[in-house]
């Protein structure tokens, strides 16, 4: 086995997922030395970012990929979303948002992982970006001038040295907790159970969002006239809804979800996940970023997750495209501190948005209920409150960097 290349990096991106390869996919045109260590085998079926799970890309995330280069690839087998609905079973009101409304050509759209994964991939395998996988990072030294990892691959342990160290490994992150960095968690007590479904009416470009005594549950469309849903439950009774068969569990997602698109008449294979907050209380230590997951874990009501964390590419690679472009040091204290500025309001909202969703909608108080109908039925008949939230779901709300704006990065 070739021994790994000891010159000093510029960036080295911890988590070959689908956040470390958008990241790395976006500096590509940078001229920067890249590597990214990946865990799994890099395309390998076992990858998370290779699952048979399906992501909500909002609009500005649509635009991001654009200015990567890969949305004209990716375009022809994502499934638009035109409209959202939005309610809370049990009480009148609702609110429906639509990409008319907007001005746009959809509000998001929805892709298999699997897919998105695979298009990833492929471009970086045509790339001088050094792809280290499978393998692991087990320690980190920050100097003053640089990080060095050590990194095992079948045994054999290896050095390298980097400017700017990019930890986009997960939720759990190793390197997070090596860093000390510290995190606040909030334990939701909530599973999701995901699948696959099929309804009597076509999809028609319908996503549903239908809070329940339970938690949300989310009917995304998707290609081949299906829905993907992802479907909270109270931790204590998820195990009964995975036992059921398949004509048992549609009847009971029928009896809460009603029969807006006719009747559910065919269920894929079911999984499930807990579902938790977990945010770091800072982005950057020393020469490392937190990036994605390992920054940021959010329950998956308004499917805000991916999106937030490629707003981190987009802002990370555009400020690392200045740094580039005057062959300054990419992992600079000045350009970390800028990062994380910069990322903070996108957070704090995002953050607020999607626990107070889960808390307020979550709640059984009877008053409650009466004054989430009409909050519906508000933002549903507001102009102002019904932009907000669209704005929001799309990922618009803050200063849009270049790639976010669907513009190409480039020296």
């Amino acid at each position: 086995m070739e021994r790994l290349d000891q010159a000093m990096f510029d960036v080295v991106i911890v988590g070959g997922g689908m956040v470390g390869a958008s990241l790395a996919l976006a500096l590509k045109p940078l001229n920067l030395k890249v590597a990214v260590i990946e865990a799994v085998g890099f395309g390998s079926s076992s990858q998370s970012a290779y699952d048979d799970r399906s992501v909500a890309l909002s609009y500005g995330s649509s635009r991001i990929y654009q200015g990567m280069g890969i949305w004209q690839q990716l375009a022809p087998q994502v499934a638009p979303i035109q409209h959202i609905h939005v309610s809370d079973r049990g009480h009148f009101g609702a609110t429906r948002l639509s990409a008319e409304q907007e001005s746009v050509p959809a509000l998001g759209y929805v892709v298999e992982s699997r897919v998105l994964g695979k298009l990833l991939f492929e471009a970086l395998a045509d790339s001088p970006i050094e792809i280290i996988s499978p393998a692991t990072v087990y320690a980190l030294e920050q100097l003053t001038d640089y990080a060095e990892v050590k990194v095992e691959r079948q045994g054999v342990v290896d050095s390298l040295q980097t400017r700017l160290l990019v930890i986009a490994d997960g939720a759990n992150s190793p390197l997070r907790e090596q860093l000390g960095i510290k995190t606040k968690q909030r334990d939701y007590q909530q599973t999701a159970i995901i699948a696959n479904v099929s309804t009597e009416q076509p999809v028609a470009g319908i996503a549903y969002e239908r809070f329940t005594h339970s938690g949300p549950l989310a009917l995304l469309p998707m290609t081949q006239d299906r829905y993907s849903l992802v479907w909270t439950h109270k931790t204590s009774e998820a195990e009964a809804s995975l036992a059921l068969s398949d004509a048992g569990f549609l009847q009971k997602l029928q009896q809460v979800f009603g029969y807006r698109q006719g009747r559910f008449i065919k269920a894929g294979k079911r999984s499930s996940y807990p579902l938790s907050l977990v945010k770091s209380v800072a982005e950057v230590q020393g020469r490392a970023v937190l990036i994605g997951n390992a920054s940021h874990t959010l329950h998956p009501v308004a499917g805000q997750g991916l999106n937030l964390a490629l707003r981190d590419v987009a802002t990370l690679s555009d400020l690392l495209a200045a740094q580039a472009g005057e062959q300054a040091d990419c992992g600079a204290p000045e350009l970390l501190a800028a990062y994380q500025a910069a990322r903070q309001p996108d957070y704090a909202s995002v953050v607020g948005y999607t626990d107070s969703l889960v808390r307020l909608f979550s709640a059984s108080f009877a008053p409650l209920g009466h004054a989430r109908a009409g909050g519906l039925l508000a933002v549903d008949r507001i102009a102002p409150l019904r932009k907000l939230l669209t704005q929001q779901s799309m990922g618009l709300r803050f200063r849009q960097s270049r790639l976010a704006r669907g513009l190409a990065l480039k020296l």
